[in-house]
C-alpha cells in the first residue's frame, strides 16, 4: 500500500464510520423530541419511558460522533495539506459554523439530560427540539462543504493562485441544495429503518410490546416518508450530477459511448476492455428521459472524458447500484406499510410484516454508505472538480499506511463500544421502563 492510497483508505474509512453516527445524530433527537411531545400532551408514562431511552442513545452517539468528527477535521489537515492551504481559507465557513451549530448542540443536550423535574416542562422539551434542529443544521453544513468539493464556487482561479474569495457563495454553491436534500432525507430513511427495526425485532421476541410498539411507530413514520421522497430527490441529484458532473453520471451507468435514447442499465458488470456493461437489464431511452425528460437527447458518456479524468467506472457503478436497490426495497416496504394502515390493518405486527421490517433494519445505512461511495470515488481523480487532483493535495509525508492501520482499530473499537453500550441499553429497556 502506497502513500497515496493509504491516505484515501483512511479517509474512506473514516467517512464510512462517521456518516452512520452523523445520520443518527441527525435524526434520533428528532424522534426523541416527538415522543417527548406526545408524553407531554397525553401524560403517557410510556411516552416518557421512550423519550429518556432514546434520549441515552443520542448521547451515546452524540460521544462518538464529536470523536470520529474531530479525528476527521484532524486528518483533512493532516492527510490533504495541499488541499486545505488553497481551499481552507474558501470553504472554512459552513466548518466554522457547523462548530457553533455543535456547541449549541451539546449545551441543549446537556440541557434535556440533566433537566427532568428542574425546568419547565415545555422550556425542557424545547430544549431537546434544540437538539434536533442544531443536529441538522450540523449535517446541512458538513454537506455544503462537501458539495464545494463537487461545484468548486465563490473564487476566481487565476494562473494557479485563488482571487477575490467568497465564503458565502462558496457555501451556497450550486450542488448544496441537491446534496443537502438528498443527505438530509436518506439520514431520515437510514435512522427510521434502523431504529424502526429494531424495535420489530423485540415485538418479533414479544419483548415490552407496549414500550416497543410505540416507539416503532414513530420511527416508521418517517422513514417511511423519507423512503417515498428519496427517489424524488435522488432525481434532483442525477440531473445535477449530469450537468456539473457528467464523467460522475456516466461511471454511475457505466456508459461508454455518448449516444441519445441513453439506456437506463440495471445491474450489470462493466467491462472495461470492451467498454460495455454485461448481463444488465437495459431499459431504452430512459437515462436520456431522466436526465433531460427527453428520450431523444443524447447523454455524455466516458469517451467524451479525457481518460485520465475518468472516474473508477466499476466500484462507482456497482455503489449506484447497490444504493438504487436498496433504496427501493425500503420505498416499496414504506408503501406496504401505508397500505396497512390504510387498507389491511390485520397485517400490522404479524410476524411475516414484522420480519421484513427487521430484514430492512441495515438497508438504509447500506444505502447511505454506497451513495458516499458515488460521491466521493465519482469525483475522482479530482479533490476540487476540475481543480485540483487528489494526488496533488496528498501529504509528502512517509509512512501513511501506519496511521491507517492505527485509524482502523480505533474506528473499529469505538464501533465495538457502540455495539455494547447499545445492545445493553435495548437490554435493559424491559427492565427499567416497563413500569
Amino acid at each position: 500500500m502506497n502513500d497515496f492510497i493509504a491516505a484515501r483508505s483512511q479517509m474512506a474509512l473514516s467517512l464510512g464510520f462517521h456518516i452512520i453516527y452523523s445520520c443518527i445524530g441527525m435524526v434520533m433527537p428528532v424522534f426523541m423530541a416527538v415522543a417527548h411531545y406526545k408524553y407531554l400532551k397525553t401524560n403517557d408514562v410510556v411516552y416518557k419511558n421512550i423519550t429518556q431511552a432514546w434520549s441515552k442513545g443520542v448521547a451515546i452517539f452524540f460521544a462518538t460522533g464529536a470523536v470520529s468528527g474531530t479525528m476527521l477535521s484532524f486528518e483533512l489537515g493532516l492527510l490533504w495539506p495541499g488541499f486545505m492551504r488553497h481551499a481552507g481559507p474558501i470553504f472554512g465557513m459552513p466548518f466554522s459554523l457547523e462548530g457553533v451549530a455543535f456547541f449549541i448542540e451539546a449545551i441543549a443536550l446537556g440541557f434535556f439530560l440533566y433537566g427532568w423535574k428542574r425546568f419547565n416542562k415545555w422550556f425542557h422539551w424545547c430544549t431537546g427540539v434544540l437538539v434536533g434542529v442544531s443536529g441538522i443544521i450540523s449535517g446541512i453544513l458538513v454537506v455544503a462543504a462537501n458539495a464545494w468539493m463537487n461545484s468548486p464556487a465563490g473564487f476566481d482561479y487565476v494562473n494557479g493562485q485563488y482571487l477575490n474569495i467568497d465564503p458565502i457563495k462558496a457555501m451556497f454553491n450550486d450542488a448544496w441544495f441537491p446534496e443537502a436534500l438528498h443527505m438530509s432525507i436518506a439520514a431520515f430513511a437510514a435512522t427510521g429503518f434502523a431504529v424502526a427495526g429494531i424495535h420489530a425485532l423485540m415485538i418479533y421476541r414479544r419483548q415490552n410490546i407496549t414500550f416497543h410498539t410505540k416507539a416503532f411507530k414513530i420511527a416508521i413514520a418517517f422513514a417511511a416518508v423519507a423512503a417515498i421522497l428519496q427517489p424524488l430527490s435522488g432525481d434532483i441529484s442525477a440531473k445535477d450530477a449530469a450537468k456539473r458532473q457528467p464523467a460522475k453520471l456516466a461511471a454511475m451507468e457505466a456508459l461508454f459511448k455518448t449516444q441519445a435514447h441513453a439506456p437506463l442499465v440495471i445491474g450489470g458488470v462493466p467491462d472495461i476492455a470492451t467498454k460495455e456493461v454485461k448481463y444488465g437489464i437495459e431499459l431504452p431511452g430512459m437515462l436520456s428521459f431522466l436526465v433531460h425528460d427527453d428520450v431523444s437527447k443524447p447523454v455524455k458518456g466516458l469517451d467524451a472524458i479525457p481518460v485520465n479524468e475518468q472516474p473508477p467506472v466499476a466500484i462507482t457503478h456497482y455503489a449506484f447500484q447497490i444504493m438504487v436497490a436498496t433504496g427501493m426495497a425500503m420505498m416499496a416496504i414504506a408503501i406496504l406499510y401505508f397500505v396497512a394502515l390504510w387498507k389491511k390493518r390485520n397485517w400490522l405486527f404479524k410476524k411475516w410484516f414484522l420480519q421484513l421490517f427487521i430484514i430492512a433494519t441495515p438497508f438504509g445505512f447500506i444505502a447511505v454508505e454506497a451513495g458516499w461511495t458515488v460521491t466521493e470515488v465519482g469525483r475522482q481523480p479530482w479533490i476540487m472538480q476540475g481543480i485540483m487532483r487528489t494526488s496533488e493535495a496528498v501529504t509528502p509525508m512517509p509512512g501513511i499506511q501506519y496511521s491507517f492501520y492505527l485509524f482502523t482499530f480505533i474506528y473499529f473499537t469505538l464501533s465495538l463500544a457502540v455495539i455494547f453500550l447499545l445492545s445493553r441499553q435495548i437490554k435493559m429497556v424491559p427492565e427499567l421502563y416497563d413500569k
